[in-house]
This record gives structure tokens, sequence and C-alpha cells, in this order.
């Protein structure tokens, strides 16, 4: 089962066939008649918006054909709707010839500066790696969410752990955000050891994660709104910021400055027991 994630099979060909079946026909512009059983486009829909043979197009998504030119990428692109992040990631895959398996690194080191600024941020934060790995955290965001702790996964968490369902308001949002910030982080290097440990589990575990998976959806982490209803001071309203540094992101959240949600997080940071900064 997990052979269709390890990265050795047609990425290209794979990403192709998830982008067709999620356009609609009139999202392209095309006119539907009758009743159609192909979910989004058919092949030679995509070929002739993208201004390429239908031949060619089975071809890429055969995997006969994996270098094709950056004329006809741009077209497929626009085809399937792609944001200059998918389509980053859509060249990426073209790379040219099977990538080497990535052996698993040392683990990561937080450097002294950024576990310094966890300490007096006076923000929930923490650091995790491309892999969404939990490196360190400070006090104020363990109390916002118990299982952002070091050594546990983001993504783990989020899709096993039925806390974090009942923390979350905008909970279907965050999966999917989430899948698609990860396909981003690790790129095309999804033959390393710790992705297909990780996909592998989550695939076994999750349907909702598999379902997902399956859409190939990229999207650059980014701040957006993070809405939760904390077991103890109540409905949140955050904002989530998501910044590199040194290879490694640092997440963190803040609320409005005077909104309910800023005096809630004060009092959570009083009722928090002060403790030395957990790290890698």
């Amino acid at each position: 089962m997990l052979r269709s994630y390890s990265g050795m099979v047609n990425a290209l060909g794979e990403y192709l066939r998830a982008r067709r079946a999620l356009i609609r026909p009139a999202d392209a512009g095309l006119r539907v008649i009758g009743v159609r059983r192909t979910p989004g486009l058919r092949r030679e829909e995509v070929a002739t918006l993208a201004g390429i043979s239908a031949d060619y197009y089975l071809r890429l998504e055969q995997g006969r054909d994996r270098n094709p030119s950056p004329q006809v990428l741009a077209a497929l692109a626009r085809v399937f709707q792609l944001d200059a992040t998918a389509t980053a990631h859509l060249l990426s895959l073209t790379g040219g010839g099977p990538r080497p398996v990535a052996r698993r690194s040392r683990r990561e080191q937080v450097p002294a500066g950024l576990r310094q600024l966890l300490d007096v941020v006076g923000l929930p934060a923490f650091v995790e790696n491309r892999h969404f790995d939990v490196l360190a955290v400070n006090t104020l965001a363990a109390a916002l969410s118990p299982a952002i702790r070091v050594g546990e996964n983001r993504m783990r968490s989020v899709f096993l752990d039925p806390a974090e369902r009942d923390l979350h308001v905008d909970w279907d949002a965050l999966l999917g955000g989430m899948v698609a910030s990860f396909r981003a982080s690790i790129g095309t290097e999804s033959a390393d050891p710790r992705v297909t440990e990780l996909v592998g589990e989550l695939s076994l575990a999750s349907e909702e994660f598999r379902h997902l998976w399956a859409r190939h959806d990229v999207k650059a982490p980014t701040g957006g709104e993070v809405r939760m209803n904390h077991p103890v001071v109540g409905p949140l309203t955050l904002r989530r910021e998501k910044l590199q540094s040194d290879g490694l992101i640092l997440a963190l959240y803040h609320a409005e400055p005077g909104s309910p949600t800023a005096a809630a997080l004060s009092l959570l940071a009083s009722l928090s027991v002060p403790a030395s900064l957990l790290e890698s």
C-alpha cells in the first residue's frame, strides 16, 4: 500500500491525474452535455485546453514522457488553475530521473537565539521541522494545546488525537490546509524515510488523510485565522503565523489587542505553571 506514496512511482502522472479530477468542466469553460462518468476533466479536454495532443498528454499521465517543456507545464498549470506555489511544485516533479532515497538526517537542533525567543515572546509559540515534528515549545503553547509537545508530530496529532478535533472549530479547513502545507514543505523528497513512515502511518489510520493526500494539493505554510474552543478559557479567535528560520519553522499564535481572545490568552498565561523550555 505504501508504494503509491514512496515517490518511486510516476509522481508527475499522479499529480496530473489528481488535479484533472478536481477541475469541473464548467470551471474550465466547457459545456456539459449528458451524463459524465469521469470526475473532473477528460484527458482529451485537458489536452485541447492546453494546446497539446491527446496522445502526448496520455504519455505524461502514464509516465512515458517525464520531461515536458516549460511551455507545456505552464499551459497545464493554467488549465488546472494552479497558483504560484502549486505551479512550482508541478515544475519540481520533472527534475529528471528517480531521486535517491534521502537518508534520515540527525535530529535538528534549535538555535539558542530561537529558544530564547520562545521564552520571551509572551505568545504561544513552538518550533517544528519540515516534517512538522515539534522540536521546541513554550509553556503558553503547551497550555493552548497539550498535543503541541516536543517529539510529537503535528500531522499525527491533528489527524489522530481526538482532543485536537474537539479543540479546533474549523476542523475540515485545518486538515486540508495542513496536508497541502506538508506537501509544500517536503517538496519532491517523498522518498525520505521520515516522510514514507509518516504518510504510511496516517494512510492506514485515517480515511480523511487518505482522501486529502490523494488530492495532491500544495500550499506554502502561511498565516491564517484559527478558531478554538479551549476547555479552560473558552472560545478563541487567533492568528497563526509560520516563519522560516534556519531551515526550521517558527509557529506562533496571537490575538487582536484588546479583544476577548487577548484577555483569554492573558488568563491562560496566568494559569499556566512556569516551566523551562523543552527542546530537542
